[in-house]
């Protein structure tokens, strides 16, 4: 029998592990505010949630893409990918919901006016899914590279945008008003889009059905999402003002009301 082969363990400077992930410089990223032990959690999550945003958009634009080329069977790939990130990120609200609202408080001051809802990154990924607003361009302005990218981002197409520009490609009655709009503006439903995803889900082309039931897979995390993030809040701060000075669970509850890719959910009452 041939011996097990050990590890090589001496590679004369750094490993190559930490050249390409750069663990080192990541844990030097949790900087407490505070000397209660929760912040750490709190604030290694926030970060995780972070990379995640940041995956996710690269992912949708990755689609986007794909898209483009008319590659459509390589973009449901994508975006059944990115669809696992969404369940990812979800989970990550468990260890902060948990918390009782004495623990959160415990370090809730070390915030200050910081919150979520200042991510620059989550604004690029709500973009992206033409959640749309210019005033939300408002909290960035001190930040001038994601202020610039954002503002870039907010007059550019959405997913769901080349989404229905392919399926004009491809012989869909996709009103050039909708691809034509004002694209800073939230994406706002069209009955002609609804009609034509009514079709594609009455008919048997299987890469448009796998193409629906992908966007549809994200609509339904990302609002889970929301609503866990909801949740969270509620059960950690009851109905106080945000960190941020928002309505907090108030201002969270709106947004989950609004869904993403709407036609994809009305057009199942036409099939």
């Amino acid at each position: 029998m041939s011996c097990p082969v050990s590890p090589k363990l001496d590679f004369g400077g750094t490993t190559p592990y930490e050249d390409y992930v750069h663990a080192s410089v990541l844990h030097t990223l949790q900087q407490q505010w505070s000397k209660d032990p929760r912040e750490m959690s709190f604030l290694v999550i926030t970060q995780v949630m972070e990379l995640y945003f940041g995956l996710l958009c690269f992912e949708w634009r990755q689609a986007q893409t794909e898209l483009r080329a008319d590659d459509l069977r390589a973009a449901v790939r994508t975006l059944r990918r990115s669809d696992l990130h969404l369940q990812a990120l979800s989970a990550a609200w468990r260890p902060i919901a948990r918390m009782t609202p004495t623990e959160f408080n415990s370090f809730r001051d070390a915030l200050g006016e910081g919150s979520g809802f200042q991510s620059g990154m989550y604004r690029e990924m709500e973009f992206l899914l033409g959640e749309k607003s210019r005033s939300m361009l408002v909290p960035h302005r001190a930040v001038p590279a994601m202020h610039d990218q954002l503002e870039k981002s907010l007059g550019e197409p959405s997913l769901y945008d080349d989404v229905l520009a392919a399926l004009q490609r491809r012989g869909f009655d996709i009103p050039q008003s909708v691809l034509d709009r004002d694209l800073t503006k939230a994406y706002e439903p069209s009955a002609e889009v609804e009609q034509v995803w009514a079709a594609i889900y009455r008919g048997n082309d299987r890469d448009l059905l796998e193409l629906g039931e992908a966007l549809t897979d994200i609509a339904e995390e990302f609002a889970r999402w929301r609503y866990d993030h909801l949740l969270a809040t509620r059960r950690s701060m009851g109905s106080k003002v945000g960190t941020g000075g928002s309505a907090g669970v108030a201002w969270l509850e709106k947004r989950t009301q609004r869904a993403v890719f709407p036609e994809l959910w009305t057009a199942r009452s036409y099939v």
